[in-house]
């Protein structure tokens, strides 16, 4: 039986979760015995002419040359998979679309920000047809592996909707509040095992948020810890801000 062709492609990101692949270990050998990859960057110098049965796309869409280059593998592709946070909601690109994007330009590049032009981040799948969706930054190892499963079979993945504090309890964790600091668990949806709270970190909120939190007992926390809304809507900007676009559009089109 012919194996899948997969291939891996990056555009603003910082390939973190490329890297993730390689941590793999042992299991990575596993998952190469199920599939062919043709072309990924950051290990091999092929280039494959082809079409691919599943292209993993790393990064978000932030110029008119990265918009290009994912429509043309969107086209070359069988699946495509929004591959960590940057793909799936933006990522800490969005931050950018706070400021001005000429000012932004001017800060980074100095006198020479005409040359690289910039656009507003967007997650891939404002731009092009996304068929699952690997969240997280880096991309979690043990999801990665279960979407791919998902994939070779030709069944759905559903990304969890329930909070990262579901895991937190089931990880006997002391909750972040209870320690004194402000953590996105509360709003962010599940899925990685609640591995920063494990190893003593808040979350930060890189896997996107539930599409219906908890308002009253959000509000209920941030009371009960005196923290205000703005430190909350701050923290979430990092991870969060092309979706708080996304919303805002959907709203106007509504009214």
């Amino acid at each position: 039986m012919t194996k899948p062709k997969i291939a891996f492609f990056d555009l603003s990101c910082c390939e973190g979760c490329q890297l993730q692949l390689a941590n793999m270990g042992e299991l990575l050998l596993d998952v190469l015995e199920l599939v062919d990859v043709v072309e990924f960057r950051e290990v091999m110098s092929e280039k494959w002419e082809g079409n691919f049965d599943v292209a993993l796309v790393e990064g978000s869409v932030t110029d008119d040359h990265s918009e290009e280059r994912l429509k043309a593998i969107r086209g070359r592709s069988k699946v495509l998979v929004a591959f960590g946070a940057c793909a799936a909601t933006g990522g800490v690109n969005g931050m950018k679309n706070s400021f001005d994007l000429e000012e932004i330009g001017k800060y980074v590049y100095g006198a020479d920000h005409k040359s690289f032009p910039t656009r507003k981040t967007r997650p891939l799948h404002q731009v092009v047809k996304v068929d699952y969706t690997i969240n997280n930054c880096p991309a979690y190892i043990p999801e990665l592996v279960e979407v791919l499963k998902h994939i070779l079979k030709g069944l759905p993945y559903a990304v969890p909707d329930y909070p990262v504090c579901v895991e937190c309890k089931f990880n006997e964790n002391v909750c972040m509040y209870e320690r004194g600091a402000a953590c996105m668990g509360p709003v962010t949806r599940a899925g990685c095992g609640s591995q920063c709270i494990n190893n003593n970190n808040i979350c930060y909120g890189c896997r996107g948020m539930v599409s219906n939190p908890r308002e009253n007992a959000a509000r209920d926390i941030m009371a009960k810890y005196n923290i205000t809304p703005e430190l909350i809507a701050k923290k979430m900007e990092m991870y969060n801000k092309c979706r708080e676009e996304e919303k805002n559009v959907k709203k106007e089109h509504h009214h």
